[in-house]
């Protein structure tokens, strides 16, 4: 179907709408083969695969030419201009202190009953490793976004791997950003390669505990194969967006604000939901003639038609229907009333509210974390934030007395289940010892 045509929702075709359900799962499912070949190689030879793989930016790499120095970091605050440094520390410092307020740092523990008491304790992870996009365009909000929560968490050790350009090299914003959020080393390895030798460490690069950060397809299919040698943010793939929107909404902003969630890649997605067919035929009409105009007009015009699409609902109970569905990544509320639509949204990762919140103050500065579920999968993940850097292991204490009074029950339960031993290891001290 022409994405670019409004299409009245009523009037999809199962497989249209599986197609916009499903967007880029399908894609990753398609290259897990070829991922898990190259997982598996960086594991068995660690920092030799990445040299073979990097001897096409420059002959004669070594393991340690992937090391940001500091010297190079040295380099790169200069090189960069300042407006964009100074952006950066504006935008670290919101996102510090949005991190800062979701800690919860006290144990507690309760009396379950007369002798038994249980609690909850906070400890944060040894390490973790921060993934970066790079490639197509740099991603330096990618490193605070990432870095800074494991930081304000207390991670021991804080990584970031990203993609290296022309000559190994890798961008200034990227270097500066590692250097305000605290980054304790930065490699210039992308893809997944990087993400294979944070799992199972190379020499160059140390294995982490946990793996977080956005990525293409290959990026996401590479953190779901070394999920369980290392854990995992989420299912983090290219970037997506849907709008929801009444008549209120002006057509010329969401035009902008689909065009800028296609800017990211060709597998980006970008879908307007609305209950008024005038606005949809407007933001088709506007995205045409903006379009020719773009610096990145090549990579917009295949993600919008990809995965993108200009949906028309009969009513806004059967948009919110289908915007819970579609569960997006970043979910846009142009309504009347926001504040009365926001209650009847289920699933998104991050939501924005009316005309003057637009996706990117979001991805970079307002504070909230753009590091999210993508592909449906806000249905069961939320987006990266503090607690994805701590553990919270339980503990309990009982006395005698409290013991006794559960023993019955435990032997019961632990026979019923054929855990004989389980029964005897209470049991047994409540025995007379000689």
């Amino acid at each position: 179907m022409d994405r670019l045509t409004p299409v009245r929702l009523a009037k999809l075709s199962p497989q249209a709408r599986r197609s916009l359900i499903d967007r880029s799962k399908q894609d990753i499912a398609d290259i897990y083969a070829q991922m898990r070949e190259i997982v598996a190689d960086v594991a068995k030879r660690g920092d030799a695969v990445l040299c073979e793989h990097y001897r096409k930016l420059r002959e004669g790499v070594k393991a340690t030419d992937f090391i940001v120095t500091p010297e190079e970091t040295e380099a790169a605050i200069r090189a960069l201009d300042p407006k964009v440094f100074e952006a950066l520390k504006v935008a670290a410092a919101n996102i510090e202190k949005f991190h800062r307020a979701e800690l919860e740092r006290e144990m507690w523990q309760m009396e379950v009953q007369p002798g038994v008491i249980a609690g909850r304790l906070y400890r944060c992870l040894d390490s973790a490793g921060c993934y970066v996009p790079g490639g197509k365009a740099a991603y330096p909000s990618s490193v605070l976004m990432t870095v800074i929560p494991a930081k304000v968490a207390g991670v021991g050790k804080v990584i970031a791997c990203t993609p290296p350009g022309p000559n190994l090299s890798a961008h200034p914003a990227t270097i500066a950003a590692a250097k305000i959020a605290g980054a304790d080393l930065l490699l210039k390895v992308g893809g997944p390669w990087a993400v294979a030798a944070m799992a199972y460490g190379t020499g160059v690069c140390p294995k982490v505990d946990k793996i977080v950060g956005p990525g293409n397809k290959y990026v996401t299919a590479a953190k779901m194969i070394v999920y369980g040698e290392v854990d995992i943010d989420s299912p983090a793939g290219p970037s997506e967006a849907l709008i929801l929107a009444d008549e209120t909404a002006q057509a010329d902003l969401i035009a902008l604000d689909l065009l800028s969630q296609v800017e990211h890649d060709e597998d980006a997605a970008a879908v307007l939901i609305t209950t008024s067919a005038a606005l949809a035929k407007e933001v088709a009409t506007l995205i045409r003639k903006m379009l020719p105009k773009l610096p990145r007009r090549e990579i917009m015009e295949a993600a919008l038609a990809k995965h993108s699409a200009l949906i028309v609902a009969d009513t806004m109970d059967e948009a919110i229907d289908f915007t819970n569905e579609y569960a997006a990544e970043h979910l846009e509320i142009v309504t009347n009333d926001v504040f009365a639509t926001l209650p009847r949204i289920k699933h998104a990762g991050s939501i924005f509210m009316g005309p003057w919140a637009p996706v990117p103050v979001g991805d970079y500065a307002s504070g909230t974390n753009h590091v999210l579920p993508t592909g449906a999968c806000a249905k069961m993940f939320s987006g990266l934030s503090v607690d994805d850097f701590i553990k919270k292991p339980t503990y309990q204490y009982l006395t005698k007395e409290g013991l006794a009074s559960l023993k019955d029950t435990v032997i019961t339960l632990a026979e019923a289940e054929g855990l004989h031993v389980h029964a005897e290891a209470v049991r047994a001290r409540f025995r007379e010892r000689k």
